[in-house]
């Protein structure tokens, strides 16, 4: 059996995402694609656009035959950890034979003599990235330093160039799982087409060919959700995604509000308040030092987003302090990514939607995987272990918080986390 796997956000799902699922298709010539999703937040320390389940079907519908769930113990970390959970569970499945994903320099040779170096990290390497570090540069900056100024010789030339674009720096992550896993997974990119990750130029509209799902014209997801987000009507940024998801987003919206960090302001507001004696350091990817400004800095907090600008330095960014401040929001510890760890990162595969014609891929996922496939929160609890259950209600608390907040009507209650079945198609 050939299974694709393919790691997302879908945040929302456009043209481009289109795209990289049918040449998925055409370049690995699977028979079934896997896609593992992140849930209701994602890596950037932020909620999605809409909520999973919507985003899943949207997938399902264009071409993916079995969505499973991103843990968000790992959906909302840093590139390393996304990569390592994402992986690991595509791995475990026992089933798929390659990960296809976009990238800027369209090289898989390229990234993965990056991640070779990253894995085995020689003495040159090493010592060029306690330079850095010595410099005061965060530890992105000061790896991606290291590698271009190292002299490993398996390393490209143009090392630091390519590591400055995030899906490249998520492809060499991808890799870098891989091997270390000692993966059977063929890794396969495809170069990124039409606009870039953080580009938030909007076309007023684009057409969509029949034979091509993504012209040159294609935006990103950060502009669809920047327009959205300043009121633009979804009618009007139709053309730039396939109709079926244009369609669902639609439905969604009619009841729901596209949430963004500040939607959460009073509820972080009251977290920091409540455990400001304490402290946060306990919390993950929050340091001693950053827990102090927190508490020092809590008097003049206003919201979310003014309070990840008033807290960033030189050497932790925007993105950086908002997943901290996510994780605070959420309840995800250090010791839970501990935790993780031990259970091989994803102790079970929790099913957010499926075609009905991808039987036979659950049947050989069953048959050929250690992980029990998720399809019901509140059965799951009988089978899996306490540290299992750990990691599930971490995903079951972030999506009863997600719901609870994206409702535009509060006088309707909101939908169960727990028995709210997977989107079956």
């Amino acid at each position: 059996m050939n299974v694709a796997g393919v790691i997302a956000e879908y945040n929302p799902f456009h043209n481009g995402h289109l795209y990289h699922l049918r040449e998925t298709a055409r370049l690995t010539e699977c028979e079934y694609t896997v896609v593992v999703m992140s849930g209701n937040f994602v890596q950037r320390g932020a909620p999605a656009l809409a909520d999973k389940r919507v985003r899943a079907e949207a997938a399902l519908r264009c071409g993916a035959d079995l969505v499973l769930e991103l843990p968000t113990l790992y959906a909302a970390s840093s590139a390393e950890y996304f990569a390592a959970g994402a992986v690991a569970l595509l791995d475990r499945l026992g089933v798929v034979s390659h990960l296809c994903f976009g990238s800027e320099c369209g090289d898989v040779k390229v990234l993965g003599q990056i991640a070779e170096v990253l894995c085995h990290e020689p003495a040159r390497f090493r010592a060029a990235l306690k330079e850095s570090l010595r410099q005061g540069l965060s530890y992105p900056s000061a790896r991606i330093r290291a590698l271009g100024a190292s002299g490993v010789c398996a390393l490209p030339e143009d090392c630091e160039g390519i590591l400055s674009s995030p899906n490249n720096i998520l492809g060499v992550e991808y890799i870098r799982a891989l091997y270390r896993r000692n993966s059977p997974i063929r890794p396969v990119t495809l170069c990124r087409a039409g606009a870039g990750y953080h580009d938030s130029c909007l076309p007023e509209r684009q057409i969509r060919p029949k034979d091509s799902p993504l012209p040159e014209s294609a935006c990103s997801a950060l502009a669809l959700r920047q327009a959205l987000h300043r009121g633009k009507s979804l009618p009007r940024l139709s053309s730039h995604m396939p109709p079926e998801a244009a369609g669902l987003l639609a439905q969604y919206m009619a009841e729901h509000k596209p949430l963004r960090p500040d939607d959460f302001s009073s509820v972080l507001y009251y977290k920091l308040i409540a455990e400001k004696v304490s402290g946060y350091e306990r919390y993950l990817d929050v340091s001693s030092g950053l827990s102090d400004r927190i508490g020092k800095h809590l008097r003049y907090y206003t919201g979310f987003e003014a309070f990840c600008d008033m807290l960033k330095t030189k050497n932790m960014t925007h993105t950086r302090i908002s997943r901290c401040l996510l994780h605070i929001l959420l309840g995800v510890e250090k010791s839970d990514l501990e935790l993780g760890k031990r259970e091989d990162y994803v102790p079970y595969a929790r099913v957010l939607a499926f075609r009905r014609s991808a039987a036979p891929l659950l049947r050989a996922v069953r048959q050929r995987s250690d992980l029990p496939l998720v399809t019901s929160p509140a059965n799951a609890r009988k089978e899996l272990s306490p540290e299992a259950e750990r990691l599930l209600q971490l995903d079951i608390f972030a999506g009863e918080l997600y719901r609870n907040t994206a409702r535009k009507d509060a006088g309707r209650p909101v939908l169960n986390e727990i028995s709210t079945p997977p989107v079956i198609l």
